[in-house]
């Protein structure tokens, strides 16, 4: 198992990051599923029902409009 360094903007704007173990690189919207209930763990239990489907990562979307969270870069740790 590989692991990945995930780099984000948090709502302050200032960057972390979070380590990640997974088999191939996860994609952005894998990545804020992860990042989610940790910075946001009352959050992390409302449903996106109203997105998915509908919208592309509706997890990623939800981070960045409504919690100024972005996603920066996915890479393997070293």
């Amino acid at each position: 198992m590989k692991v990945w360094t995930i780099s984000f903007l948090d709502k302050d704007g200032v960057q972390q990051t979070l380590d990640l173990e997974s088999d191939h690189r996860p994609s952005d919207e894998e990545a804020a599923q992860r990042i989610r209930p940790i910075l946001f763990p009352v959050a992390s239990d409302l449903d996106l029902i109203d997105l998915e489907g509908r919208t592309a990562e509706p997890t990623v979307k939800t981070l960045k409009e409504q919690n100024a969270v972005q996603i920066i870069s996915i890479v393997e740790a070293p």
